[in-house]
């Protein structure tokens, strides 16, 4: 009996209604499993300012499709973000790798227009740009602004690096003959190389027009040019306008070069403008250096070398080196300009070699007179350029060198030739016997007046004579006379010798006395016609003899 009872409090300790609470722990056990295997990643996103950003309100989405939420937004331990903790769906790891990218929807004004319009009643969101690493990742940087394109967007990426900071802005168009086919994606300062890298994004089909030879160059909208040349403006698109941008091409007279394709690794350089970038082509050159008697005011870098208004390089650098002046006293204190000679203008094809055979040809041009000097180039604006060409009769050169570089042999300007030879006239003038003759001079003049004053006395005096009463009774007693002298030869017979020589003598007498009739009328109505010009002779006026 004992044995059947002890068997008996043993089946009671194994009761099956011990079971349900065992299977019911199985059953939760299993479902709290299932719950977090199907339960998406939790991510951590940083960014600086939480605006707009709600815990358990805010949706992640990708091409408008819910792929999460935000499950709670908190300020980092050293208060310089924001850090917002973010469940993701079940399926969505694949989503998340190092190329993957998230930013904020919200309201926009950019260069394109507004966006994100229905973010106005709906809130804002995250948007969540998948990328195609194999890394995962779970923390990431959220953009301040929208990428320009995704990663798998079809087109070419390209690398630009430019000394100027902040000449471009993400989103910048890129122009390719005022029109736009990328953007600008991404740009970084280099604190150490102190220079800009651009990252642009040209979208497909005109990823082609990028070669080897391309340039690029700013587009600032409107293009103002002031040179030795004269002045051209230039207006880009009303995008580059507001904007800016990057425009590019292949400068003329070079080969359009190869497509640099997809998985090229050049670097590109960015110009200032259109003509810096035509001077970036022409890699191979030679250095001289010019020696300027005249003054450079007006000479600016990048002004035009000529031979014979044929453009065959660029000036460098003005002044260039001066404070070497007092070492090298060879060539004075003139001062120094550098200039370059870029074949490549005048030939298509240059390298190492053909610079060679370039640098003998010009210095055999020096032995035959080739000289360089400085040319107007606009009367407006007072530029000036490099001019070079032959003179005639050139004295024998001895090549020099100014800091290691060739000078190029170089004549007076223009202005400069003028004022030698106005120099030299004014030296001319100094050295003449100026004040011996003005002795000479002023001897003549006390003789002439001297002269004048006795000519005044002398005219003085016939003045008195010719008003006397006496002189001017003259005529009438001659004519009183010659009346008395009539009446006595009437009384000769006509037919005697002496009457007919007294009648011819009378005769001679009276002509004489006719003759001098104007001769005393003049000197009675104007005394002082004896020494100066009496004036026009007026015709005689018929009158009865008295």
């Amino acid at each position: 009996m004992s044995e059947t009872t002890a068997q008996r409090k043993k089946h009671r300790h194994i009761s099956p209604v011990w079971l349900i609470p065992l299977i019911a722990l199985l059953i939760g056990g299993w479902m709290l499993y299932h719950t977090l295997a199907s339960r998406g990643p939790e991510i951590t996103l940083i960014m600086n300012n939480a605006e707009g950003i709600d815990a358990g309100n805010t949706m992640i989405k990708a091409r408008n499709v819910d792929v999460g939420e935000v499950t709670s937004v908190s300020l980092s331990e050293d208060t310089s973000h924001a850090v917002i903790k973010a469940r993701m769906n079940p399926g969505t790891d694949r989503l998340l790798n190092e190329e993957t990218r998230f930013w904020v929807v919200k309201p926009r004004i950019g260069r394109e227009g507004i966006s994100g319009l229905n973010t106005v009643l709906s809130g804002a969101y995250i948007q969540l740009q998948p990328g195609h690493s194999d890394n995962a990742q779970e923390s990431f940087e959220m953009l301040e602004q929208p990428p320009v394109a995704p990663p798998d967007a079809k087109g070419l990426r390209l690398h630009l690096t430019s000394a100027a900071a902040g000449s471009l802005n993400v989103g910048d168009p890129v122009l390719f003959q005022g029109f736009t086919v990328g953007r600008v994606e991404n740009l970084e300062f280099d604190t150490e190389d102190r220079v800009v890298h651009y990252q642009l994004f040209i979208q497909e089909p005109y990823e082609d027009l990028v070669t080897s030879n391309t340039r690029f160059w700013l587009a600032s909208g409107i293009n103002f040019d002031l040179t030795s040349e004269g002045f051209s403006l230039g207006l880009g698109s009303l995008e580059s306008l507001v904007s800016g941008g990057v425009t590019f091409g292949v400068p003329e007279d070079i080969p359009p070069g190869e497509p640099v394709g997809a998985d090229s690794n050049m670097v590109f350089s960015l110009y200032s403008d259109e003509e810096n970038a035509l001077q970036g082509s022409f890699s191979h050159y030679l250095r001289y250096v010019v020696m300027i008697d005249d003054t450079v005011r007006g000479l600016s870098r990048g002004a035009p070398v000529e031979y014979r208004g044929v453009r065959i390089g660029t000036v460098d650098t003005v002044p260039y080196r001066i404070d070497l002046l007092q070492e090298n006293q060879v060539e004075g204190f003139r001062i120094p300009v550098l200039i370059r000679i870029e074949p490549q203008r005048l030939q298509a094809k240059v390298d190492e070699e053909s610079l060679k055979d370039w640098r003998a040809r010009i210095r055999s041009m020096f032995d035959h007179g080739l000289r360089a000097s400085l040319k107007t180039g606009n009367l407006f604006t007072g530029a000036l350029f490099v001019d070079t060409n032959f003179v005639d009769n050139p004295p024998e050169q001895t090549l020099t060198e100014y800091n290691g570089v060739t000078v190029f042999p170089s004549e007076p300007g223009s202005f400069a030739q003028i004022e030698q030879k106005v120099t030299g006239l004014l030296d001319k003038l100094n050295n003449l016997p100026v004040e011996s003759s003005l002795n000479r001079l002023d001897s003549t003049l006390a003789s002439s007046e001297s002269l004048i004053k006795e000519l005044n006395e002398t005219a003085s005096s016939l003045n008195e004579v010719l008003n006397d009463e006496s002189t001017r009774g003259l005529p009438s007693d001659v004519q009183r006379t010659l009346r008395s002298i009539e009446q006595t030869l009437s009384s000769y017979s006509s037919e005697a010798p002496a009457y007919g020589e007294l009648t011819s003598t009378l005769k001679s007498l009276e002509q004489l006395m006719r003759s001098l009739q104007p001769a005393a009328r003049t000197i009675s109505e104007k005394p002082n016609s004896l020494i100066f010009n009496r004036g026009e002779i007026q015709d005689p006026q018929p009158r009865a003899r008295p």
